[in-house]
């Protein structure tokens, strides 16, 4: 019997029995399967032990919790119970993330295109590992560097002459003081950089070298090139800034030590503030009593967690849709 025919038999023989050609892969695909699906579990476990300990501070303050601007865990009269609002936190994360957004995005999208369209490769190699290399320092390294470099230089020589450009605008009015809401978007934008421009050098490493060529070709210039390239993965760059504000909501450490950590509504860039993470940063260890006290910083944590997962997981879903479709380009 020849070898072909050998082999054939064999495949026959495969088919005939299905059992022994899918055994391995069968039971590989199912510990794989399992073990992926244990991210479902620890979300979902974490998600009921959060609200546990939330349910009694949303049974008491129910929905006013999320307008509420006072934060007393211990009140001046004895007989009064506490009373918990969230709305200067929630003011507080959006404001410091979108300072983050308005300085870090730009940065971030002009290294991702000199990273992937202008600079050579070996300069490319140099500045891809600096940029990953910042994402690799601890958040309280950042905290300590704000405290000590950061805030003395922008309340000096920075702070003073923005507020004598844009002093007519309610939000650069006011004393100004070094640890600030301002800074603490400062230090986010700086923080949120690596994210953006890795992701959306990526995304614009994934365009077709034909579409470049053919740019070229027709005459364009880099800049020109470099436009069209980021149209065909503006999908990916939305995606990369919702995973850099997701990153700047969830922000702990540093924030908590340039913001000022001041219970306020405020209406000035220079004043102190505060966030969902930082004022669980600050008091979860001395919320011991009343238990209310608990539950209502557990329910501030409910609401961290919820909006992260509402910003990063369009985020993740965006940037996979974009890369699928720019592969699907480069195939045909």
């Amino acid at each position: 019997m020849s070898r072909h025919k050998k082999t054939q038999n064999f495949l026959s023989k495969l088919k005939t029995n299905p059992k022994k050609r899918f055994s391995g892969d069968s039971v590989f695909r199912t510990v794989v399967a399992l073990i992926a699906c244990n991210i479902f579990i620890i979300l979902g476990l974490i998600i009921f032990k959060i609200t546990q300990g939330s349910w009694l501070s949303i049974q008491t303050y129910g929905i006013n919790f999320l307008w509420g601007t006072t934060w007393q865990p211990f009140p001046s009269n004895q007989n009064s119970p506490p009373i918990f609002g969230a709305l200067p936190l929630i003011w507080g994360t959006l404001i410091t993330s979108a300072i983050a957004l308005l300085l870090g995005v730009p940065i971030s999208l002009g290294i991702a295109l000199a990273l992937s369209e202008f600079a050579p490769k070996n300069f490319n190699y140099v500045i891809s590992f600096f940029v990953e290399l910042l994402a690799a320092i601890p958040s309280v390294i950042y905290g300590l560097w704000g405290i000590l470099v950061l805030i003395p230089f922008l309340q000096n020589n920075v702070y003073p002459h923005l507020q004598a450009v844009l002093g007519f605008l309610p939000f650069f009015q006011g004393t100004i003081r070094g640890s600030s809401v301002l800074t603490g978007g400062i230090v986010l934008a700086i923080m949120i950089i690596p994210t953006v421009s890795a992701i959306s050098r990526d995304v614009f490493a994934a365009v077709p070298n034909s579409q470049r060529e053919a740019i070229i070709a027709l005459g364009a210039t880099r800049w020109e090139k470099a436009r069209i390239v980021m149209s065909y993965g503006r999908s990916g760059v939305v995606g990369a800034v919702m995973l850099g504000l997701g990153r700047a909501v969830g922000e702990t450490m540093a924030i908590t030590m340039v913001i000022g950590n001041s219970f306020n509504m405020f209406t000035s860039l220079f004043e102190p503030g505060s966030t969902l993470a930082s004022i669980v940063a600050n008091e979860f260890t001395e919320a011991s009593s009343p238990p209310v006290y608990i539950s209502a910083l557990m329910e501030v944590g409910l609401l961290l967690f919820a909006l992260a997962i509402v910003v990063n997981a369009p985020a993740r879903l965006i940037i996979w849709r974009s890369t699928r479709k720019i592969k699907e380009v480069e195939m045909f």
